[in-house]
């Protein structure tokens, strides 16, 4: 697919510790570091450039259900819901880390994710942090698969987002990706991949915003049946939860799976409803 780069939105969600999350909201006041580019951990599918603070523990139910294409048969995707359970600890300020699982061909993932470079309102323009985990797909079948070894279960990526709050309404950011996957499906896919994300937020309110990321594949097989995923959705905060509701081609969660094997076609309605629910203890 071609190159998206138009995406301007998300004014995130999340968390803000023991007080209410309506208490963290932009400010115009000088400061040293541009404040609160996103308020969520992930924009739609991609990681943001926010961590959870330090001693803070922040834990994310994400669903995506069935496609929409196939109606009242699946009740328009609830009866085919998928769901992933991620745990986030802020060891610093600037570290988090985190497991998670997902019903998704049952992956289990470990990541860390750490700030390296902050964007100042008079000095560096940008926010730097980088981005990387490990996975086991416990999903693959040895009756499927005669030849399959733990090995084949693992997968990995490494990522660096970029981000800059370019006004109090709108924030951006591009991440480059490498991903790799021990076993692909796909015979004539390299087992390594690459990819570039493309995300931002749009402040529609005080409690409202418009998100939306796109990941363009690099080296994807000309034979391959997958898709680039397209994501847009809308953050609402109330209380002590955020709600992310969004429509996206990629049914998997982690990055390996939405990057590498989404399987939704936007143009013919295969598409998925999902949404994220985060707590802050």
């Amino acid at each position: 697919m071609k190159h998206l780069l138009i995406f301007i939105f998300c004014f995130p969600l999340l968390i803000q510790a023991q007080d209410d999350l309506l208490d963290e909201i932009d400010s115009d006041v000088s400061s040293q570091y541009a404040s609160a580019a996103f308020k969520g951990l992930k924009i739609v599918n991609f990681e943001s450039t926010k961590l959870v603070a330090k001693g803070e523990f922040t834990f994310v139910v994400a669903h995506r259900f069935g496609s929409l294409e196939n109606g009242i048969d699946t009740f328009f995707g609830l009866d085919d819901a998928v769901t992933r359970l991620n745990f986030i600890f802020g060891i610093t300020d600037d570290l988090n880390v985190s497991v998670s699982r997902s019903s998704f061909q049952k992956i289990y993932e470990a990541a860390a994710k750490y700030t390296l470079l902050k964007q100042q309102d008079n000095g560096f323009p940008l926010t730097i942090v980088g981005y990387n985990s490990i996975l086991i797909n416990t999903g693959l079948e040895k009756d499927n698969l005669p030849l399959l070894e733990f090995k084949h279960r693992l997968g990995y990526t490494a990522q660096v987002l970029v981000s800059r709050k370019v006004n109090t309404n709108l924030s951006l950011e591009l991440a480059p990706t490498f991903f790799h996957d021990n076993y692909v499906a796909i015979d004539e896919q390299d087992n390594s991949q690459f990819a570039l994300g493309f995300g931002g937020r749009y402040k529609l309110g005080k409690r409202w915003s418009l998100n939306a990321d796109y990941g363009w594949h690099l080296n994807r097989a000309d034979n391959s049946p997958f898709k680039n995923p397209l994501s847009i959705g809308i953050d609402l905060e109330t209380g002590g939860h955020v709600f992310q509701m969004h429509f996206t081609n990629a049914q998997g969660m982690n990055t390996n799976t939405f990057l590498g094997q989404s399987t939704g076609d936007w143009s013919d309605g295969n598409i998925y409803f999902g949404f994220n629910l985060s707590r802050v203890f």
